[in-house]
């Protein structure tokens, strides 16, 4: 195997490995499946698709000008952190007191505009590719190497990463239902709910990541 080969798998290898179990589409399909419960199969696969598009544009973003992004605003990783996780708890938190009659409406699917943004928000950010996705994949940006042919040797690998994660959101999202008829309503409603709770859990150790790197910053300043 030749030394630049090498280089792209593991790029490759390590990208997946690291956003893989951040992004977690496995852990993800049950809330994708309880958010998009008033839409039809053909619906639910072009939200899928959208979703890993959407994720994958996210993820490379972040990857190759997260941290020039967060410069130019004046941003932190902890604060991000923080606002990210507030969001997170917030969705997770309605998912939670949704109702199973809310799940299962009987009014006209949505259509047009409203399938597009509800595929980036909130089942792409910050649902899928939330603030803890967005943090790793800055990080994993922000470590280039020196010379110019490594540097495009890891950067194809870190797109192949990526798109395989994008990939792996897409099968989960697809066939979540699938996944889920074998439990039937009750095992897929428990299932959705400790899902839910889990993904506040996230969102409260997401929150808190920032705010103990905030208050570490603010001891780094006064010298304690």
């Amino acid at each position: 195997m030749s030394g630049d080969l090498r280089q792209i798998i593991e790029s490759l290898l390590f990208a997946y490995a690291t956003l893989f179990p951040i992004v977690n589409p496995i852990g993800g399909a049950p809330v994708f499946l309880a958010m998009t419960a008033d839409c039809t199969s053909e619906l639910q696969a072009t939200l899928a698709k959208r979703i890993a598009i959407n994720a994958f544009f996210l993820m490379m973003a972040s990857v190759f000008i997260g941290t020039y992004v967060l410069d130019f605003f004046g941003l932190s990783v902890p604060v991000v952190q923080v606002a990210g996780g507030i969001v997170v708890c917030s969705a997770a938190w309605a998912l939670l007191k949704a109702d199973a009659d809310a799940r299962n409406p009987t009014g006209p699917p949505p259509v047009g505009a409203e399938i597009a943004t509800r595929a980036f928000y909130p089942l792409t950010l910050p649902l899928t590719v939330g603030p803890g996705t967005i943090t790793v994949a800055i990080t994993i940006g922000a470590n280039h190497p020196m010379t110019v042919r490594a540097l495009v040797d890891h950067s194809l690998g870190q797109i192949a990463g990526v798109f395989l994660v994008a990939a792996t959101i897409f099968v989960c999202y697809l066939y979540a239902e699938r996944m889920l008829r074998r439990l039937g309503t009750t095992g897929t409603s428990v299932l959705v709910r400790l899902s839910a709770f889990i993904l506040f859990c996230i969102g409260v150790q997401i929150a808190w990541n920032g705010v103990a790197g905030l208050l570490a910053s603010v001891g780094v300043i006064y010298g304690r």
